[in-house]
């Protein structure tokens, strides 16, 4: 790799590791069924120790199909600005949490996009994501 360009990474304890996480509001939720795999971007949330996602539920239930299926989900944060980058995985249990009020729901969480839904179509459910690995990764 004579030619290749890099940069030297080095891991991140858990306090930079909860850093990265309570500046971080969306994450990339992996799933899978079998041989199968599920992507998605989603909401993300960090406060007391907790990760909480926020999973829209409308027409297309493909990624509570593949929820259902999934005993171990992957959560990736992560952000790249230039040479500069961090990520963080996180892979556990998903569970359904209780789901808070409106007010709450725009505190925790950004506004959600759209992607050709009507407003009145998209209900959200909250799931809370008990992490048993977390490895966390920052260039030098």
């Amino acid at each position: 790799m004579e030619h290749a360009a890099y940069v030297y990474t080095t891991g991140l304890d858990d306090d930079e590791v909860a850093d990265r996480l309570a500046g971080a509001d969306h994450c990339v939720l992996a799933l899978a069924d079998g041989g199968d795999a599920y992507a998605v971007p989603v909401s993300a949330h960090y406060r007391d120790d907790r990760v909480l996602v926020r999973l829209s539920e409308h027409d297309d239930a493909t990624k509570f199909d593949y929820l259902d299926a999934t005993e171990t989900a992957t959560l990736v944060f992560y952000d790249v600005e230039d040479d500069d980058s961090w990520s963080v995985l996180l892979r556990g249990e998903l569970a359904e949490t209780e789901t808070p009020d409106e007010a709450t729901l725009n505190e925790w969480f950004g506004p959600f996009h759209l992607f050709g839904e009507g407003v009145a179509e998209v209900s959200f459910r909250v799931f809370e994501l008990d992490a048993s690995d977390a490895v966390g990764r920052e260039t030098v």
